[in-house]
């Protein structure tokens, strides 16, 4: 229940961090994201508040921002090449 309670807190904490520093575009697409890949968003959502932590962020990050985000990660993942012989 303690581990429980401490998810539900860093879930929350999350969510109020995200709030403040995306638009609510870019939280839309992050929602709908995460239906589909659930791993990939969580990815992002802790990258984004390290970001803002250090300081690094100027103002809220935008649908376009993230979707440029979304690609360089999503690009990262591709890079496996299968050749057959």
């Amino acid at each position: 229940q303690q581990q429980e309670a401490a998810q539900a807190q860093f879930e929350a904490q999350k969510k109020q961090i995200l709030g403040q520093i995306l638009t609510s575009e870019a939280r839309n697409r992050l929602a709908n994201l995460k239906l589909t890949k659930p791993e990939l968003v969580n990815q992002i959502e802790i990258q984004l508040i390290q970001s803002a932590q250090a300081g690094s962020l100027r103002g809220k990050v935008t649908d376009e921002q993230l979707k440029v985000l979304l690609r360089q990660i999503a690009g990262q993942k591709r890079e496996i090449k299968i050749t057959r012989k």
